[in-house]
């Protein structure tokens, strides 16, 4: 299992690397997935629409971008998470920065675990499996 934590134009959250490391193993393992390689790039919102434009086709903002380079039930890829927005989706959520930073944290791995969120009724499932995960790190 290797979860890396990089940055691309901002600095690295203040998070408990191992801490956060061995959470990540424990959602994979609650969703029947094993961690391979895992790689968060925390950003700003120019890089990540820089990314979604780049690679989705996509011409707004976003929290997370999710890479998926999973094979059978070793989940691994690429989670790109723009700080700036995080920081103001809390604002307008009423959450502390550092609640919504751990929740876009667990989505990017519950996409990699098969978890979408853009179909009917598939954002429920995946606030659901959130605070599953959000209680897990308690």
């Amino acid at each position: 299992m290797t979860i890396d934590f990089a940055t691309d134009r901002v600095e690295l959250p203040a998070l408990d690397r191992t801490k956060i490391a061995d959470w990540l193993g424990r959602i994979a393992t609650m969703m029947g997935k094993r961690i391979g390689t895992v790689a968060y790039i925390f950003c700003d919102d120019e890089r990540i629409l820089e990314v979604n434009r780049e690679f989705l086709r996509h011409d707004y903002y976003t929290d997370v971008i999710t890479f998926d380079y999973s094979r059978y039930n070793r989940v691994s890829g690429d989670i790109y998470i723009s700080l700036d927005t995080v920081a103001s989706n809390a604002a307008q959520l009423g959450k502390s920065g550092d609640e919504e930073l751990l929740r876009v944290i667990a989505h990017g791995l519950l996409h990699l675990c098969g978890i979408n969120d853009k179909g009917p009724g598939e954002r429920e499932i995946m606030e659901s499996y959130e605070n599953k995960a959000l209680a897990m790190l308690k």
